[in-house]
């Protein structure tokens, strides 16, 4: 045995044996895991982030877009988080804004600013599994993934690359979604997501995302800085790279409202 699958199996025993005696059945696990991941992401109040999009279609070419996201994290157990994506790259897109406010069972409140039409255009609840702006990314992944939107259940243990991680599955409650199910890759360790799969309204595997490159800010919160969403029946693809995370930074509500949203630039 190399030493590397003794370290598996040591973190696989450890963190294990953390597990409650009550989260007996694999729908008790599954949420327990899902609880973790949020627990360890409460408090961190506000942000801002810059992104770079790259889309890439089946033949491999490829377009950029720039935009930036703010974030502000609400205490409400029954509301999920707010937040706000801008448009700068390319010229075409730019101004383009797109708010949410995340619900947990009621569908969510999104809306989107065509600076070209100059007018908001509210996102039907019917529509949250279309893409967002052309990307393999649809409205609904780009909610908070509050604890309370999906049922869960616990499958196995296994390696995600070179670490120990629990497998579940999450199956939404909540109305509209575009998906049945999703397999999701969690870290023993820091319980943060490492891949997951989604699949359509039939069942079939429609994409598989991969978060890779987390780096821990204020001393407990971990972001990925790059997401890998691949569609497997179209052959597209489209990555988000992330830099200059900044957290609280005094935003609040008023931020957040779609008044807002024609004022931006």
């Amino acid at each position: 045995m190399n030493q590397l699958t003794t370290a598996l199996i040591a973190g696989i025993i450890l963190v294990s044996s953390t597990i409650p005696a009550a989260a007996e059945t694999p729908e008790q696990k599954g949420r327990w895991i899902a609880e973790q991941t949020d627990q360890r992401d409460l408090g961190w109040g506000d942000s801002e982030v810059q992104l770079t999009m790259t889309l890439r279609n089946r033949e491999g070419q490829s377009s950029v877009r720039k935009l930036s996201l703010a974030s502000l994290e609400v205490a409400d157990p029954m509301l999920g988080d707010r937040s706000l994506t801008l448009f700068s790259e390319p010229r075409d897109i730019d101004g383009t804004a797109f708010l949410s406010h995340t619900r947990i069972l009621e569908p969510d409140d999104q809306w989107l600013y065509l600076p070209a039409l100059k007018r908001v255009k509210r996102i039907s609840s019917q529509n949250k599994s279309g893409p967002f702006v052309g990307s393999e990314f649809s409205y609904e992944d780009l909610v908070s993934q509050e604890v309370e939107r999906y049922a869960y259940k616990y499958l196995r243990d296994e390696p995600c690359g070179d670490r120990p991680c629990y497998v579940t599955e999450r199956f939404p409650v909540y109305e509209h979604s575009g998906y049945t199910r999703q397999v999701v890759w969690i870290d023993h360790a820091d319980f943060q997501p490492r891949k997951i799969e989604f699949y359509d309204r039939k069942g079939d595997l429609l994409k598989t995302l991969d978060l890779v490159e987390y780096r821990q800010y204020l001393g407990q919160y971990w972001r990925a800085h790059r997401l890998e969403m691949q569609n497997h029946q179209t052959g597209k693809s489209t990555t988000l790279a992330f830099s200059d995370y900044r957290f609280q930074l005094g935003l609040n509500d008023g931020d957040f409202q779609k008044g807002r949203l024609e004022r931006l630039r």
